[in-house]
């Protein structure tokens, strides 16, 4: 836990050694918080019984006391190390979440870099909007106007960068991933294993869709940092693009399962439900699209792919209205035609045929234009 806890951007985590002679005595919260000088507690404990395992955690905050965050886990014993790696790292993520958005609100009058950074980190974090990527961009760069050195402010502007690319909410695209790539390339020249920076080359190039090239940087991202959930759930979205198609469920699973609460959950929806589709599993891709959907009414993709299914499935008042969404909420009108949605993503030679029988079938019959 204490190492997973210290792989999270700008957290100080006070050694296991010191953390164990708090064990089983009768301290207040608030006492732990002045003698180690630490903001917040997190505690909990285990319990075993037949072959299940009980963990319960929570963290409290050091100065007012008061509870923060709560979880409890309940899995099969059946292979601790596995149990080990899933109840840490599913914590580590949750705080790494938890823990930004309150700092974040804790502003002074005079901010610094980090703290600057920390509430580019919160805007990025609250949703996947327009608003909320151009908050976190302008918030990294108050922070390198403070401090133009700063690999954390510079890996971050670059993941908000090339990730509003992705999410097709920015009418700069090539500029966007033109700064990104600069950005980067300075990151790594001064710190060659940054994981934030793996995984935003690893944007770029799925930006630009060089699949192939994008999936050994985020296997690099992953490798670095085994709870970067945005790295693994791109990981599966490229192999996806690369023609491997199922190999994407298992990936947004794991990110799900990882990160339950996080706020990219409705595009790990949203990717199941493009394999479903592609598979001619029409019911099960209307599940997964109608719950990106609901997740995040703002995203135009998954209404795209949910008009298909809609009309595949007979449904040409829902399919028709979805596609209204998607053209209104999209960027850069890739849903006017089927032409058009080619020139601006396509899915690739891969995936074309699939394609052709499925998602380009439904939108056809939900009334998008060939041209």
């Amino acid at each position: 836990m204490t190492t997973d806890l210290s792989r999270i951007a700008g957290m100080v985590v006070i050694s296991r050694t010191t953390a164990f002679t708090y064990r089983d005595k009768p301290i207040e919260v608030r006492q732990i918080g002045r003698e180690l000088n630490v903001r917040y507690v997190l505690e909990g404990s285990i319990r075993r019984s037949g072959d299940r395992i009980r963990c319960n955690a929570q963290l409290i905050d050091a100065e007012t006391d008061a509870h923060i965050w709560a979880e409890r886990f309940d899995l099969l014993a059946d292979d601790l190390l596995w149990l080990q790696d899933e109840v840490t790292g599913r914590i580590a993520i949750a705080l790494g979440l938890e823990l930004v958005k309150l700092e974040a609100v804790r502003r002074s009058e005079n901010p610094d870099a980090f703290e600057y950074i920390l509430r580019a980190r919160a805007a990025y974090n609250r949703d996947s909007t327009r608003e909320c990527f151009a908050e976190a961009i302008s918030l990294c760069e108050s922070a390198l106007a403070l401090d133009p050195g700063s690999i954390q402010a510079r890996g971050l502007l670059a993941q908000a960068l090339s990730g509003r690319v992705l999410e097709q909410m920015t009418e700069t695209r090539a500029a966007d991933l033109e700064l990104a790539e600069a950005l980067i390339s300075g990151v790594l020249a001064a710190s060659p294993h940054d994981p934030v920076a793996h995984l935003s080359r690893g944007r770029v190039l799925h930006a630009k869709s060089q699949y192939e090239a994008a999936i050994p940087e985020y296997e690099r991202a992953v490798a670095l940092d085994r709870n970067s959930v945005a790295a693994i759930a791109n990981l599966g979205l490229c192999k996806f693009f690369a023609g491997a198609i199922e190999e994407a469920i298992p990936a947004q699973e794991q990110a799900i399962r990882l990160s339950p609460r996080d706020p990219r959950l409705p595009n790990w929806y949203w990717r199941i439900g493009m394999v479903h589709l592609l598979k001619a599993r029409i019911d099960d891709a209307i599940s997964w699209l109608e719950r990106a959907r609901n997740a995040n009414p703002r995203l135009a993709g998954p209404r795209a792919w949910l008009a298909s299914a809609y009309a595949l499935a007979g449904n040409s008042e829902g399919a028709a209205t979805e596609l209204v969404e998607a053209r209104r909420l999209s960027g850069d009108n890739r849903y006017a035609s089927i032409a058009g949605f080619k020139h601006a993503a396509g899915l690739g030679a891969k995936l074309h045929a699939l394609a052709e029988d499925t998602f380009f079938a439904g939108l056809r019959k939900a009334g998008m234009a060939e041209e």
